[in-house]
């Protein structure tokens, strides 16, 4: 039997929809508060949560994603006054399954519920993320798990499924577990690079090509979409494939049938599409650069995946994972790693992501190669000196009173000025970026003042103000 949990300052409209949810079965409680609706959640385990927007104690949308996080992770339906497109829009964005405006009605309510708990039904029977093959994707957080549930879903479908994300995030990993969980994990999982194609050969490495046709065809070549034949073809930065060959690749996704270059005949490739792309191929589209027909038929399915720094909870297990395999190619026993080391990677904001993140871990195995920790010193000096700068901005922030208004200090007490805190903060930034800079160079200064962009004689007196030896 499910569970609800109706959440809103108005007693009349709990009560009403307690009613209302009760008369169909349904075991249902209500909170006026945001404080005391959370409770309810802490101690309940929930299906589904009709939630008010504007609440005394707090605002309902900044809710939705700590409760999507509870426990039993809830489907969450936002109940609002304010009946605009923007509302919707912000609900649906914050993570809500879906919106509904005041003044309720009978079937506006009931017509999410059904579906959200039909959702949730069809949802327990799937594969769970840990029976998932994960094919290397590391990560427990919320988001992760979120994506493991849509790698489930598109893995039992022959939907076409586009990957979206940043530079780094796994693109190719996600799509790998969807081929790996599907019906077609026995067939090739062919991947195309769709930025490193040669302009002049795309439809000889797409489609092959015939002996003699054309200079150079000494031979004749299998192209990529035939040995994808019964498995999974993966278009990897599908935004970067020629207008030209787009036309020719849609046919083949329609009729599952090309011709190889210089042939006369036919060939049949029954292949699953998965693309992946860091661009906005709608806006492509707008600007005429990216077919929509294509478009569309891309994104049967669209798997988004979070940046590295919307899913912090994940880094120490990355990090761990990247040097149990490091240390395992080079047979040694696996390093420990530094509180503050942690705390380091946790601070960077990682705009290049896991690849970014990896690249971090190599850099500091190789540096902390003789020691059995690694510190914060083995990582690259400028990832240290910007995750010291960001913690440093946002001490500042907290002294600069975030905007509010100022709190006048206690009897007593005194807080540093401003200025002060910045220059200490800039002066540790510049101490560990020096000190890592000697390391990396192996206390050539000639070569760590052309690395930092400094005379020699800068990079000395740098040093003698920080004590640094030379």
């Amino acid at each position: 039997m499910a569970r609800i949990l109706v959440i809103d300052d108005d007693t009349m409209i709990c009560e009403t929809l307690a009613t209302l949810f009760r008369s169909r079965g349904y075991e249902t409680d209500y909170a006026i508060r945001l404080r005391e609706g959370k409770e309810l959640l802490a101690a309940t385990p929930y299906d589904l949560v009709f939630l008010d927007v504007n609440l005394p104690d707090g605002n309902g949308l900044q809710e939705v994603a700590a409760i999507r996080q509870s426990a039993s992770s809830p489907e969450v339906v936002i109940i609002t006054g304010e009946g605009s497109v923007d509302g919707a829009e912000l609900a649906i964005r914050s993570g809500a399954w879906d919106y509904v405006a005041k003044p309720l009605s009978v079937q506006q309510v009931l017509l999410p519920l059904s579906r959200a708990l039909q959702y949730r039904e069809e949802k327990s029977l799937r594969k769970t993320p840990l029976a998932l093959r994960r094919a290397d994707i590391i990560g427990n957080s919320p988001e992760i798990n979120r994506c493991l549930d849509l790698v489930a879903r598109a893995a039992e479908t022959e939907a076409g499924v586009l990957v979206t994300g940043e530079t780094g995030t796994g693109k190719e990993l996600f799509a790998r577990a969807i081929h790996e969980n599907s019906s077609r994990s026995g067939g090739n999982f062919v991947v195309v690079d769709c930025a490193a194609l040669p302009p002049t050969l795309v439809e000889s490495v797409l489609f092959g090509h015939e002996k003699g046709a054309f200079t150079g065809a000494d031979q004749a070549r299998e192209g990529l979409v035939s040995q994808a034949h019964q498995g999974t073809l993966f278009l990897d930065e599908v935004g970067e494939l020629p207008v030209e060959v787009q036309k020719a690749f849609l046919r083949v996704l329609q009729e599952h049938r090309f011709r190889p270059v210089g042939s006369v005949r036919e060939q049949e490739s029954r292949f699953r599409l998965i693309a992946a792309t860091n661009r906005d191929l709608g806006q492509m589209v707008v600007e005429g650069r990216f077919r929509e027909d294509l478009f569309f038929r891309l994104r049967g399915f669209t798997l988004d995946l979070p940046p590295l720094r919307e899913r912090r909870a994940d880094i120490p297990d990355l990090a761990l994972a990247r040097l149990l395999r490091l240390c395992e190619r080079q047979r040694l026993p696996m390093k420990r790693l530094c509180p503050s080391f942690l705390e380091v990677l946790q601070q960077y904001d990682w705009p290049g992501n896991v690849r970014e993140l990896f690249n971090a871990v190599d850099n500091a195995f190789v540096n902390g190669r003789n020691e059995s920790t690694l510190f914060a010193v083995h990582l690259p000096a400028d990832l240290r000196v910007a995750a010291r700068l960001k913690s440093s901005g946002a001490l500042a922030d907290s002294f600069a009173g975030g905007g509010d208004a100022p709190i006048a200090p206690a009897a007593g007490f005194s807080l540093p000025k401003l200025r002060q805190v910045r220059e200490e903060a800039i002066s540790r930034a510049e101490h560990d970026y020096l000190a890592g800079l000697l390391q990396q160079a192996g206390g050539d200064i000639k070569k760590a003042a052309g690395a930092a962009g400094l005379s020699r004689s800068q990079l000395y007196r740098l040093l003698q103000k920080y004590g640094i030896n030379s």
